[in-house]
């Protein structure tokens, strides 16, 4: 269960500090965050395949050229062969988690197929493999000032080119992530 100060439904910004080449210029929504860790998926970072490679390798078909071609993300470094939609559109699939009132996870079978024919959520982003944190981890981290956090935009995930959220995610709390140091520091 998600804590009164999780993050889940968030964005995480990685700092211009931030040497992970996993997150470097990464942004990450949260999708759940508790005593015993977060997860997350990537939502600015393109893999090396399309979705109609994926819907290929699961023997599934579609007729639409366009979203055959459309881009798979890079989820995270964690299980990068399994596959992750999210979406606006409520929890109809078999395998679905809420993130918000308007966004949730779903990881089985059956929103793929009603995508590849042309019935899926209206907004989806397909993803492969996930961001974890262990207990703690996540919360050291915001103290090193390695991320910026903001709460979610569907702007941003579902409308935004991928190579302009980075910039566009830290812009809903006014920063412009060109203006700071690549370096962290306390006063």
């Amino acid at each position: 269960m998600d804590s009164p100060s999780s993050l889940a439904n968030h964005f995480l910004i990685a700092m211009p500090s931030m040497q992970d080449p996993n997150f470097a210029r990464g942004v990450t929504l949260v999708c759940q965050h508790g005593e015993d860790g977060a997860m997350g998926i990537l939502i600015n970072r393109v893999s090396d395949f399309t979705l109609g490679d994926v819907l290929g390798q699961m023997r599934i078909e579609t007729r639409d050229t366009a979203l055959a071609a459309s881009a798979v993300l890079l989820g995270g470094p964690v299980q990068p062969e399994r596959g992750f939609v999210l979406h606006d559109g409520g929890t109809r699939w078999d395998s679905s988690f809420r993130v918000s009132d308007g966004l949730a996870i779903t990881t089985s079978r059956d929103i793929l197929v009603s995508i590849a024919e042309g019935e899926g959520p209206r907004h989806a982003v397909v993803a492969l493999g996930y961001a974890g944190w262990t207990a703690g981890q996540l919360e050291s981290e915001l103290q090193d000032n390695a991320w910026l956090t903001v709460p979610a935009d569907a702007a941003v995930l579902f409308e935004t080119p991928l190579e302009r959220r980075w910039q566009a995610a830290a812009r809903l709390v006014g920063v412009d992530l060109d203006r700071l140091a690549g370096y962290a520091g306390r006063a």
